[in-house]
């Protein structure tokens, strides 16, 4: 299905009953709603609805996209924001992997009362010394592998390599993302917060991880040992087994969030 939102067309995609809490998916920097795939059923099978959407540029929504707004993505949170309008959702529960965890965190602090709960998987919040190194490293990657090309340009048809470079490439080398620090503004997040990463990030060290919970006011920090920066399609089985108990737990919350950190 496809929706005009702020003068671009978003795909999204809702599956599960109605009449039930709505967990919102948000992709990662080089994906789609498709990166999801290994979560839409489970989740639905524990009784959610799901929406799974193409952000500005990706996938199948509008792919006019001239830059990707990092590191505050401005954007992204408005179109969540009007997304959720349109389709009537009311107190989701989000959950978002990357700049996905990015945009779900920055969501929750700009509106403090809509979302019931966020899942922020590999989320970044400064650029440690890991990112840069690991973006080259990716770089080098879709130079030298047709296999990894077309695999991007299937989740992103007629415009894979504008994702990879105009986009994911160049929007973390833009001025303004060095120096850049988000930590302080997660103060104003009022929900609790599953904070997840791997341990083997590529991007990333479970210290960055450790600094984002201990940053948020009610926050769960899982690091799972040995997973990758992809950790919803690579640790898929530990990350279900800790992402549906925290969105079950969060489901029969009521009012504002309750407890201590960790």
């Amino acid at each position: 299905m496809r929706l005009t939102v702020n003068g671009h067309r978003l795909y999204y995609e809702l599956h599960g009953a109605e009449g039930v809490p709505t967990v919102v998916l948000l992709h990662h920097g080089l994906g789609s709603s498709k990166a999801w795939r290994r979560q839409v059923p489970v989740l639905t099978a524990a009784g959610f609805r799901v929406l799974a959407y193409d952000r500005w540029g990706y996938g199948a929504s509008a792919a006019d996209r001239p830059r990707l707004h990092t590191p505050w993505f401005e954007p992204d949170v408005a179109d969540l924001a009007a997304l959720l309008d349109a389709l009537g959702i009311d107190r989701p529960l989000l959950v978002g992997h990357s700049d996905g965890g990015n945009i779900a965190l920055y969501f929750a602090a700009q509106y403090p009362e809509r979302p019931r709960a966020v899942v922020a998987v590999a989320a970044h919040v400064v650029v440690e010394p890991a990112m840069q190194p690991g973006m080259e490293a990716l770089k080098r990657v879709y130079e030298t592998s047709s296999v990894f090309r077309r695999a991007l340009e299937r989740t992103h048809p007629g415009h894979g390599e504008q994702v990879f470079f105009d986009l994911w490439y160049r929007g973390w080398h833009r001025p303004g993302v060095q120096g850049w620090n988000a930590l302080p503004l997660l103060q104003k997040v009022r929900v609790p917060v599953l904070v997840v990463q791997g341990t083997a990030d590529e991007y990333a060290s479970p210290k960055h991880a450790e600094d984002i919970a201990a940053a948020l006011p009610y926050a769960t920090l899982h690091l799972i040992p040995g997973a990758p920066h992809m950790v919803p399609q690579d640790a898929a089985e530990a990350f279900n087994a800790v992402l549906v108990p925290f969105l079950v737990t969060q489901r029969a919350q009521r009012g504002d969030a309750k407890g201590a950190k960790r």
